[in-house]
């Protein structure tokens, strides 16, 4: 037993391997501990591969992460010779046949890989409850979603099975979890990490992967170690002269913020109340924050993601039936996923092209912002987290689904279809003490500057001790 185990981020754990003052084998052997103990509370980690992660203990002494150990999220992921399901019963038995580009380069880092998060049915929506693996919970009060589609990832790590998870965000699924579970989540600029050999974006870029963790610092340097285009990859984002870990000593001084939040949205009161509480916080720091809105086509706007989304759903189950030789249904598919694979049938190549010339003007006008503004800020969600069952994707009244998704995130989405960088902070919590994230986004391929102003926030006002007092009542 290493006791103090759930007091080292990813970086500390990794000192702690290199100095020898403890083995790879025994800090594997606590977070297979920590999965038995925990995981039947939170249904965070569906694919346990503890075998596969004992024979990837060679010394990898050197490597930023040497010996961390580490999860994938069961949705794109390859790990060869692992199950990837998506969080789907269509894919229950989907065994990988190759190891994917990124995977490979978190195995590089060091980083020993032990099983896969839960997501939700092909990471479709903001909470974590497929039909196939069952909810994941919010560590922070069971009756609670841990968010989505990465709701797996930061449960695991909010509970403290690990400090860091990989974590993937195509309208908010990096930032949403993280917000809920009270962890850092930065979603990179779009093509920053690499996605292929396989498949090289998705939802025409929208979606990107990175993670949610405890500290800045793990975050910056598992970018550091995995980011950068691959062989073959259409477009990449722009270089970075130094690494992201240098940047957290930017400590950057007088930056002008505006904080954004649309005349349509309307923000519960303690969500309204934890942003007050960060711009208060911001101003003491010197910066400037002045209210303001993006010249954006709202209604525009959610025509495109259904149709990249749908479109690109379709794509993806017509294949699997194609090579199956099967016919979907609700005994195979979330209703949600059936009704877009439908909708998307009904796409035209002119629509898409459309979607992809709108997501192109939005990241102009996004961009247009930065000419004035140092960084945006907005919370991450309306409200605090929603308790299990209230977001449904098996549901069949569409309606209802879709307005509970748009009165819950409305912010993060644009930032996928703009392409930029975008970071959720867990500053403060709710008064049922859940935690509400500050969502802040910088210029296109501009990472450094969030992760300058997120140590600054982290030194500022620390969230490690309400996590390690969660973790106690939680045990």
């Amino acid at each position: 037993m290493f006791k103090e185990y759930k007091n080292f981020d990813a970086t500390g754990l990794a000192e702690l391997l290199n100095k020898k003052e403890i083995k790879p084998s025994e800090l594997l052997d606590e977070a297979i501990f920590q999965t038995e103990i925990l995981d039947p509370l939170i249904n965070a980690i569906p694919q346990k591969h503890f075998e596969l992660a004992k024979q990837q203990l060679e010394s990898k002494l050197g490597k930023p992460f040497h010996g961390v150990p580490f999860l994938l999220k069961d949705l794109h992921a390859s790990l060869k010779g692992t199950i990837t399901s998506d969080g789907s019963r269509l894919n229950e038995k989907n065994i990988a046949k190759f190891t994917d580009t990124l995977t490979q380069r978190c195995l590089d880092s060091g980083l020993v890989i032990f099983g896969k998060t839960n997501s939700p049915e092909f990471g479709l929506t903001v909470t974590t409850e497929p039909v196939l693996h069952g909810p994941t919970r919010n560590p922070w009060n069971l009756d609670y979603s841990a968010g989505g589609s990465s709701g797996g990832a930061a449960a695991a790590v909010a509970a403290g099975i690990i400090p860091m998870a990989q974590a993937t965000d195509g309208g908010g699924s990096i930032r949403i979890p993280a917000s809920c579970c009270g962890l850092v989540g930065l979603k990179p600029t779009r093509a920053r990490t690499p996605r292929g050999p396989a498949v090289f974006e998705g939802w025409a870029g929208q979606s990107i992967a990175h993670c949610v963790s405890v500290s800045v610092r793990d975050s910056a340097l598992l970018l550091d170690a995995t980011a950068g285009a691959e062989v073959g990859s259409p477009y990449h984002a722009p270089y970075q002269e130094n690494s992201f870990v240098s940047a957290l000593e930017l400590n950057p001084k007088s930056l002008k913020i505006a904080y954004i939040v649309p005349d349509f949205v309307a923000l519960d009161p303690e969500v309204n109340a934890v942003m007050k509480k960060t711009i208060n916080l911001l101003e003491g720091l010197g910066h400037k924050i002045e209210n303001q809105t993006i010249n954006l086509p709202f209604e525009e706007m959610m025509n495109t993601i259904a149709n990249i989304i749908s479109s690109s759903m379709a794509n993806k189950i017509d294949e699997v039936e194609k090579e199956m030789n099967i016919t979907v249904d609700n005994s195979l598919l979330e209703n949600v996923s059936l009704q877009m694979q439908k909708n998307g049938r009904d796409v035209l190549a002119k629509d898409y092209i459309q979607a992809v010339k709108t997501n192109h003007k939005i990241g102009y006008e996004v961009e247009k912002m930065f000419a004035d503004y140092d960084v945006l800020l907005s919370p991450v969600l309306a409200k605090p987290p929603v308790k299990i069952g209230e977001i449904n994707l098996n549901t069949t009244d569409f309606k209802d689904y879709q307005e509970k998704l748009m009165a819950y995130t409305p912010f993060t989405g644009i930032f996928n279809q703009s392409g930029h960088p975008s970071i959720s902070l867990p500053l403060y919590r709710s008064d049922k003490n859940l935690p509400i994230g500050s969502m802040f986004t910088a210029a296109f391929g501009n990472e450094s500057l969030l992760f300058g102003l997120a140590k600054q926030l982290e030194d500022a006002e620390p969230w490690l001790g309400a996590i390690k007092e969660m973790r106690t009542n939680l045990s």
